[in-house]
């Protein structure tokens, strides 16, 4: 473990191993596990994150970023609240709770290492595991694009599309997120004086080639991002640095350029071209955009429900909706405001851009490496909230974790920080967040063994039980029994609680073949109307999988006649989407 004081070369080797680990491994497992495509990165950085905590010796510095911790416990206390108190199922209430919790925990260690003598050799660690996932994940982004063909031989994701990198994520802006990061981790070395030049514009000059090859637009408006932060931070750094920075956009203007002449000459694809032919630049974000803003204007003061988003959004009419199945606004602030309500959603808005000011300020005013370390670390948590307007990457462990560590570790600072200062925490707040950050590692390994039993149903082995016997293990699951539900109501089998299983699988993500067993449970209860207004609303999706429930229906208008389907009718009023929370 790192003393309290200067740290030894072989601490420091431990610490720089420690965040490689943390920051890299789970951003390779490339195979999906149905049913969450993401659940092993996820389970790896739950316990990566905070090994790195007790690896560096958490009972040495001990923090508390009180107005960050405030913002993560009032969502907390919201999932809690939508679980005990409203229709949220358990499985999904206690994992949003835990992650939040582990989220706690580790902002409050980042924070604990900022108040250490050796702070500027922890985030220099920090920043070397970042460093170390770029040039991993550069490798994964070149091969992808330019030798497809090895991508079975090395392991490595295929694109869904050819010429655009996706990484082992299989998501093209998480890859440009993590690449972003590896450039501000580079800066922040060489600003150290831990990067020689000529390395540190090699390694960024590659990340941003790399984040081309994502064709991410989120990741062109980050890269801007780095320039303006360098245009308002440029008397704080040094000549090398600000050039550095200050040429990411022409690096990634030359990148782009180069690729799509490779395209022309080599006629291979290049997904940036792509790109920039689609008609909707948004890919839908402003119709889901606009949809929520209809939800939070219907349900201002109390919103929808933590993770409710949505079941009140398909079960809501909105014939002008996007076609795809979205679970999540896709940023971050509307997405608050209309699960939580605009008085706690704004409360949690307010204290996280409170956090984030003082972070900054905090920064601004601390002299030398350790003020660096702060202002970027600030960078990252701005850069990280940029691509949460767009998208919603802090749903995802992998960067969730580690945005709250650099968060924390930047809200330190004061009079006593520059001094050098370190005060020795009480021993028992000190013994209590070790035991936090154990009981996060063992709920990341009991979240693995919780997660086979709905594995085992989607993918059996050739002695595995029964598919009902499968089913029934799964429902007793505590974070993922509700995907058993979804495997239960439909395969067709009879199920002993069908109504349980509905309240449960119908609050994840309603899907089209969801929602034909529901409104076709419902019409045969008697509840008729609610069955209308189910197939009403996935008539709006236009799924081509649907064809089969309308394919009674005739070319006329639909009205309501004897003898008629249920899906060939409209509903006769317009239900509040909560009454199906009781159906």
């Amino acid at each position: 473990m790192l003393p309290n004081a200067t740290s030894s070369p072989v601490h420091t080797f431990v610490a720089i191993a420690l965040a490689a680990l943390a920051a890299t491994l789970p951003t390779l497992p490339q195979w999906q596990t149905t049913p969450s495509a993401t659940f092993i990165n996820q389970a790896l950085a739950f316990a990566l994150w905070p090994a790195f905590l007790l690896a560096v010796d958490l009972r040495a510095g001990l923090a508390r970023p009180a107005v960050l911790l405030s913002a993560l416990a009032a969502v907390l206390a919201a999932a809690a609240w939508s679980w005990l108190g409203g229709a949220l199922p358990a499985s999904l209430g206690l994992s949003a709770m835990a992650t939040l919790a582990a989220a706690m925990v580790v902002g409050a260690g980042g924070a604990g290492m900022r108040s250490r003598p050796d702070a500027e050799n922890l985030f220099a660690a920090f920043c070397w595991g970042w460093v170390a996932c770029g040039v991993v994940n550069i490798v994964i982004a070149l091969i992808q694009v330019f030798a497809p063909g090895w991508t079975d031989t090395l392991g490595i994701a295929t694109p869904s599309h050819a010429g655009r990198a996706v990484g082992n994520l299989r998501q093209p802006n998480h890859l440009s997120s993590l690449l972003l990061w590896h450039a501000i981790a580079v800066i922040a070395l060489l600003e150290m004086g831990r990067l020689r030049r000529g390395l540190a514009a090699l390694l960024l000059a590659l990340g941003v080639f790399c984040v081309v090859l994502t064709a991410s637009r989120t990741g062109a408006l980050s890269v801007v991002l780095l320039a303006v932060w360098a245009l308002l931070d440029r008397r704080r750094f040094s000549r090398d640095g600000l050039r550095l920075v200050l040429a990411a956009p022409a690096m990634y203007g030359a990148s782009w350029l180069a690729m799509n002449r490779w395209a022309q000459l080599s006629k291979q694809a290049f997904g940036g071209a792509e790109r920039l032919a689609e008609t909707d630049i948004s890919s839908s974000r402003f119709a889901i955009w606009h949809n929520t803003l209809d939800l939070i204007a219907a349900h201002p003061w109390r919103g929808v429900g933590f993770g409710e988003f949505n079941f009140a959004w398909t079960l809501t009419p909105f014939p002008t909706r996007p076609t795809a199945f979205f679970d999540h606004s896709h940023n971050l602030v509307l997405q608050l405001l209309v699960e939580l309500g605009l008085p706690l959603g704004g409360l949690v808005l307010l204290l996280l851009l409170w956090a984030l000011g003082q972070a900054a300020w905090r920064a601004w005013r601390t002299p030398g490496a350790l003020g660096t370390a702060q202002r970027c670390g600030v960078m990252m948590v701005v850069m990280i909230g940029v691509h949460s307007q767009l998208e919603y990457p802090l749903w995802y462990s992998y960067f969730l974790l580690p945005a709250a560590w650099v968060w924390g570790f930047a809200l330190q600072g004061g009079p006593e920080a520059e001094a050098g200062v370190a005060a020795e925490p009480p021993r028992a707040a000190s013994l209590a967040m070790v035991v936090a950050a154990l009981l996060v590692v063992a709920g990341a390994a009991h979240a693995v063994v919780d997660y086979r039993r709905v594995v085992v149903i989607f993918s059996p082995a050739a002695d595995s039980p029964s598919l009902d016997d499968r089913i029934v293990a799964g429902q007793r699951s505590v974070y993922f029994a509700h995907h058993a539900d979804y495997a239960a109501l439909t395969s067709n089998l009879p199920q002993p609680d069908e109504q349980r299983a509905f309240a449960r699988a119908t609050h994840y993500l309603l899907d089209t073949r969801l929602m034909m067993t529901w409104a076709q449970d419902l019409n045969r209860r008697g509840l008729r109307d609610p069955a209308r207004h189910l197939a009403a609303r996935l008539r709006e999706f236009g799924k081509d999988d649907a064809d089969e429930l309308f394919a009674p229906c005739p070319a006329v208008a639909l009205k309501a006649r004897p003898g008629r389907p249920f899906q060939c009718e409209l509903p006769q009023r317009v239900p509040d989407w909560r009454e199906f929370a009781a159906n």
